[in-house]
């Protein structure tokens, strides 16, 4: 199974908490987790090059496509794959998280047992 340096954007403790227990679940991935945007770049920034991001919405401040369209000015992540994850699951908000450059649109509430594997095939699929 292939290694992925994952870096997840979540503002809710729980839900990194949730999630890092079910991506340790694959112990191929590596995960760094985060507690907003501005936290995501200021890693990006300073050079850390994750092979995914799994990038939360709806967030204080910096929301998920501000963070998207500002990690992709950042030299090297012009095409890191991001899946967006988020409660706000209409048929045209999802198609605009596409339309934003995103490989995928995980549901929240996830399943916890499933999420690296859902991670895992969206990131195939691209």
């Amino acid at each position: 199974m292939n290694e992925i340096a994952l870096l997840h954007v979540d503002d809710e403790d729980d839900i990194r908490e949730v999630a890092a227990y079910a991506l340790e679940l694959d112990p191929a991935i590596q995960l760094t987790s985060v507690a907003s945007g501005g936290a995501a770049l200021e890693q990006l920034e300073a050079g850390y090059r994750p092979d995914a991001i799994l990038l939360d919405v709806m967030m204080p401040g910096l929301d998920g496509p501000g963070t998207l369209e500002r990690l992709r000015t950042i030299s090297g992540l012009e095409s890191t794959p991001v899946v967006f994850m988020t409660a706000r699951v209409q048929a045209d908000e999802r198609q605009h998280y596409l339309n934003l450059g995103a490989v995928g649109v995980i549901t929240k509430p996830f399943d916890p047992l499933s999420l690296a594997s859902e991670l895992r095939s969206l990131l195939a699929a691209r």
